[in-house]
């Protein structure tokens, strides 16, 4: 995509909105919201994309929403608003238990979310808003929408049970870029009969096998990959006091996707992506405003 195209294409995080509800009391995330806030940051054109109830607490998302200066799409739907019981470990790593039946289960095709979808740069999803049938679909048809040259990034995200097989096919075939952990990694080399492989040797055979243009690894501690063809790029993680871990992934998602956008090359997106990510761990919750050295 040409960086001209920046201020009239807009950065989409489509998928869940809910709270995470943590042991220090409720915060606002979601993958897609975490997302689409920090690609803004950096400067990009960003509208998280999802659905609330009509309830106190889809209220008070939107009203965070609007704090936080992020432009959103999110019809309200006759379910509630989307919550996730939170427990942190001692090292600040979360483990959560999903609600279901909520508002982002059910989010749909608009007219408006139609008009996000045919002016997207770039749009990241992943499988937690799939696992139910209505936000799956509305999930496939914004992406039909979108145009050619949209930069389109599966976060695959897997949370508990809720995934399977054809609809992470399905999201490696629309996509062209995917993000992945490497807890996740060996999940689908079990999913999809991939023994023996070495961590790399995954990622190379998952790029070439979905025609990707670039595919993303991290490995917590122990470093984070860029794969794309005929490149690979890999970046330490920086050693911080941890606050805690929520929203770090997507606020690397999101700046690598803002400087790939912005023009630069896949090892300084990469660089930008693990420093904002090691900063987002040292503050609490998923939405912390960056210091102005990582958005210039």
């Amino acid at each position: 995509m040409e960086t001209k195209n920046l201020n009239t294409k807009y950065c989409v995080g489509l998928g869940e909105i809910l709270f995470d509800v943590l042991p220090s009391g409720s915060q606002l995330g979601g993958a897609p919201a975490n997302f689409a806030y920090h690609a803004g940051q950096h400067g990009l054109h960003s509208v998280a994309v999802s659905a609330v109830g009509k309830d106190a607490l889809g209220e008070t998302a939107l009203r965070i929403l609007d704090e936080k200066k992020l432009k959103y799409v999110m019809p309200e739907v006759d379910y509630p608003t989307g919550t996730v019981q939170v427990q942190l470990d001692k090292e600040g790593v979360p483990t959560y238990d999903i609600k279901q039946g909520v508002a982002w289960d059910n989010i749909p095709f608009t007219s408006d979310i139609r008009e996000i979808a045919v002016n997207a740069g770039a749009v990241c999803w992943g499988s937690l808003a799939q696992r139910s049938e209505v936000s799956r679909k509305t999930i496939y048809t914004f992406l039909d929408h979108t145009p050619e040259d949209c930069l389109k990034i599966f976060d695959i995200n897997l949370r508990q049970n809720f995934y399977t097989p054809e609809v992470i096919t399905e999201s490696l075939k629309r996509c062209n870029v995917l993000k992945i952990n490497d807890e996740e990694l060996i999940t689908i080399g079990r999913l999809f009969g991939y023994p023996g492989l070495d961590i790399e040797n995954k990622c190379w055979l998952i790029l070439g096998k979905y025609n990707l243009d670039m595919l993303v690894l991290t490995c917590g501690v122990n470093g984070s990959y860029v794969f794309a063809p005929g490149v690979k790029s890999f970046q330490e993680t920086p050693k911080v006091e941890v606050a805690d871990t929520v929203g770090a992934g997507d606020s690397f998602t999101g700046t690598f996707c803002a400087s790939i956008l912005k023009g630069k090359s896949i090892v300084e997106a990469h660089k930008l992506a693990v420093e904002v990510s090691a900063y987002v761990c040292t503050q609490h919750g998923a939405m912390p405003v960056l210091p102005e050295k990582y958005t210039k």
